[in-house]
């Protein structure tokens, strides 16, 4: 990784053929990189949080001026606990992947001696923008690397401390690899993204992870795909049915948890049936730790004759606006779904909600009503939706990729949390024998389609690539040795 002070082309340029380099790099080679970045990384620890108190310094004085929300100081702060042993952790998780690369998930029989294969490739140069998570970095460059893509990373100013140091460490780090430094390079310079963003020629995909003014600003100044989200817009739909003990302790993880993540609660729909029973122990838990609760007139109507006055008195009105916000803090919208005819009516009118209000994150169900509850997975048009446990689960590192690269709300390539197999695409490579479109068809030769199997294939072509990169690796060896001398 280099802190580069290159042009935007010049980078542009030099991670494409970077990229050419790691993408035929074997899976040996790009796991020792990934030891060398943890093994680094871990040793420097005390640097890098020295640096980034520098940042939380600037960062708390800024939102003092009413320049930074707390939310992003949240996301700044590498010394909340476990959060540099996570990002450590993401990365050996990372490496103990399978190699996702060259996997080989479709073999056809065309005809005699044609045979057609689809094979698992890098996407190629990622140009990642991301707001204040100084972890990014290392999450980004084990990924990146695994997969054999080249990456370059644009954070924001409020980091920039951190993300010096953490640069410089994983640069030294891959000067003792096979990995070619241009393959991750930092861009410090925010004039640098919008010729960036214009480098199509270059840059494959664009991944941006910060708010929704970030994201929606690249989504409209390039023509480069961009894979993300511009909000976590989650919402729990709690039926009557649930238990209170289970009702509680889920919901008071999808907010409280880390009120500023993406994947926290912003809303909650309570069936009417549920209003004076397993509802009034939720709100009563929210509003004793902090929490602010903006209802509709039923939900209030039923907590303001049912609480104490001293937590009644805490409640407010809420407004259309609130069933649209991403609150990033101690916020809670509630809505009241009506008692219908049927439960899967009632889930029907959730569902509806959820999907012309939410942002398509992660939504969730609370019911005991397998039926509902697939009906409601079914209905919700979301990248996720769960049953009987948190949208905070919503995460790369909790659904076994080791670490993402965000998360999508995207319906094309890639959705959800995505971790290695959201960062390759596939090749579909054809071994003939002399053979011609012209001599299939009408009159001509008939086409077998018939399916093949893939593991053994897949090993040897495996086995084939490990062999053939020794050997290259020894002929650049001989080369600069003749070069030296």
């Amino acid at each position: 990784m280099s802190l580069t002070n290159a042009t935007p082309v010049e980078a542009a340029r030099a991670a494409r053929f970077a990229s050419r380099t790691l993408a035929i790099l074997p899976s040996s080679a790009r796991n020792a990189a990934l030891t060398a970045i943890h093994d680094a990384l871990a040793a420097a620890k005390d640097d890098i949080l020295r640096a980034n108190s520098c940042d939380m310094s600037n960062a708390i004085e800024a939102a003092s001026n009413g320049e930074l929300s707390q939310s992003l100081i949240k996301r700044l702060d590498l010394t909340r606990p476990g959060k540099f042993e996570d990002m450590l952790q993401g990365i050996l998780e990372v490496r103990e992947l399978d190699d996702p690369i060259g996997k080989i998930d479709r073999r056809t029989l065309l005809d005699d001696g044609l045979i057609l294969t689809r094979k698992s490739s890098p996407i190629g140069v990622l140009l990642i923008i991301f707001e204040a998570r100084p972890e990014v970095i290392a999450n980004i460059a084990s990924l990146a690397i695994k997969s054999g893509n080249a990456a370059i990373l644009k954070g924001g100013k409020e980091s920039t401390e951190s993300f010096k140091a953490i640069s410089a460490v994983i640069s030294q780090a891959l000067g003792t690899t096979e990995v070619p430094n241009d393959a991750l390079q930092l861009v410090l310079t925010r004039d640098a993204i919008a010729p960036l963003l214009q480098l199509d020629q270059y840059i494959d995909l664009v991944i941006p992870r910060g708010g929704n003014e970030l994201v929606r600003s690249i989504k409209k100044g390039t023509q480069i795909p961009v894979l993300g989200h511009a909000d976590g817009l989650c919402s729990i739909y709690l039926r009557a049915d649930n238990p209170v003990d289970m009702a509680v302790n889920v919901i008071r993880d999808a907010k409280l948890s880390y009120p500023a993540a993406c994947n926290a609660l912003e809303t909650l729909l309570v069936d009417e049936d549920a209003l004076t029973t397993v509802f009034l122990a939720v709100a009563k838990k929210l509003l004793e730790e902090g929490v602010s609760l903006r209802c509709d007139a039923a939900s209030k109507a039923a907590l303001t004759s049912t609480l104490d006055k001293h937590l009644a008195v805490l409640l407010q009105d809420a407004t259309d606006e609130d069933y649209k916000t991403e609150f990033l803090s101690l916020i809670l919208a509630i809505k009241t779904i009506p008692t219908s005819p049927t439960p899967a009516a009632a889930a029907d009118l959730a569902i509806t909600h959820i999907n012309e209000h939410g942002s398509h994150h992660t939504d969730a169900i609370l019911t005991m009503n397998e039926s509902i509850a697939r009906r409601f997975q079914q209905g919700v048009d979301s990248a996720g939706v769960f049953w009987n446990t948190s949208t905070r689960m919503a995460d790369g590192q909790r659904f076994g990729f080791g670490t993402e690269v965000g998360i999508s709300t995207n319906k094309i390539h890639a959705r959800g949390p995505v971790g290695l197999e959201g960062l390759t695409i596939y090749r579909w490579l054809l071994d003939g024998q002399g053979q011609v479109s012209a001599e299939y068809g009408a009159g001509g030769k008939q086409w077998k389609h018939q399916a093949l199997p893939v593991e053994d294939r897949d090993r040897k072509y495996m086995a084939r690539d490990e062999e053939e990169w020794e050997v290259l690796r020894e002929f650049r060896r001989e080369k600069c040795m003749r070069n030296c001398s």
